[in-house]
């Protein structure tokens, strides 16, 4: 069987590391966690579990993190596998990769998988979030994150990509206060990445060969039908699309949680800060150079490309 690195970027993840390293445990050879100075017990419960720890500051961007792992960690697989730390992969797709990856073609380089979310709990298996494919196995040197704030995913230098049939689960054990905290900065930098693509005051990857049938079907809806709704009307269209039309009604109370607050309250909050933006640079002359002043200055986002 291939040998498989399994890289995990962490920050004070001690509730959600060693299920996520167990998940892995079955098919792969090495386990490199890129960890943000993490102040609890998650870098020694990694090391206890024979992962190799590597710190380095974390600058308020994933890609940039995620980059700077495959690029000094001493990898040693001939695979390499993305997993957030409170994901786990479960054993059926676990037996899939053991059973499969020995027989993938030369032309293939990278790898697609379904997401599973799940919220307080309970899988959410409706309102456009399942299945959700994500690249996340691909062969070593070939893939790399895309410099984005947001929306980021793993792109390929060249080669083919297939599927496997089984999934992963997203699963955060945390309070749904931080859940709130964790998106209000997600909405920080999704406002960046909506800014930038009206003003472009900055250079940010648009490479199309992530996953044409559905994530970046996704990000063309987003980038041009949804960017082109007016503020603030947008997110109770996205919110009555997912809960109405994509049946998320069907996940129960849970549901109606998971998709008022991620569909609705986080995007009208993206908008909020959107809105923010540019009643401040209204009379600016040079909008694009006002736009980046707050986006750095004010909100501490420094350009993904950034070192």
């Amino acid at each position: 069987m291939p040998s498989i690195t399994v890289q995990i970027l962490t920050y004070n993840e001690e509730q959600h590391i060693e299920r996520a390293i167990n998940s892995v445990k079955s098919f792969a050879s090495q386990v490199v966690l890129i960890d943000s100075y993490s102040t609890d017990k998650t870098v020694e419960l990694a090391e206890s579990m024979g992962a190799i720890v590597l710190q380095n500051k974390w600058h308020n961007n994933y890609a940039r993190q995620l980059n700077w792992g495959l690029d000094n960690a001493p990898i040693t697989g001939e695979w390499v596998m993305r997993l957030d730390a409170d994901e786990y992969v479960t054993p059926e797709l676990a037996e899939e990769i053991k059973n499969k990856i020995n027989h993938v073609e030369a032309n293939i380089n990278g790898i697609y998988m379904r997401r599973r979310i799940h919220f307080a709990g309970k899988w959410m298996k409706h309102g456009a979030t399942y299945p959700m494919w994500m690249l996340r196995l691909w062969r070593k040197n070939y893939g790399k994150c895309e410099n984005r704030w947001m929306d980021e995913h793993i792109v390929l230098s060249t080669g083919e990509t297939i599927r496997f049939d089984n999934d992963f689960v997203d699963d955060n054990l945390n309070s749904l206060t931080w859940w709130t905290t964790k998106h209000n900065h997600y909405a920080t930098r999704e406002a960046a990445d909506l800014l930038n693509h009206k003003y472009k005051f900055m250079a940010s990857d648009t490479r199309d060969d992530e996953d044409k049938e559905q994530a970046m079907f996704k990000r063309w809806l987003k980038e041009n039908i949804y960017t082109k709704t007016p503020l603030f009307v947008r997110p109770f269209f996205y919110f009555f699309y997912r809960y109405i039309i994509r049946l998320g009604f069907l996940d129960g109370w849970r549901g109606l949680q998971w998709n008022f607050l991620q569909g609705l309250w986080y995007r009208f909050l993206v908008d909020a800060k959107i809105y923010e933006v540019e009643s401040k640079i209204k009379d600016a002359k040079d909008k694009c150079l006002a736009v980046e002043t707050v986006v750095i200055a004010e909100w501490g986002l420094k350009p993904p490309r950034t070192n």
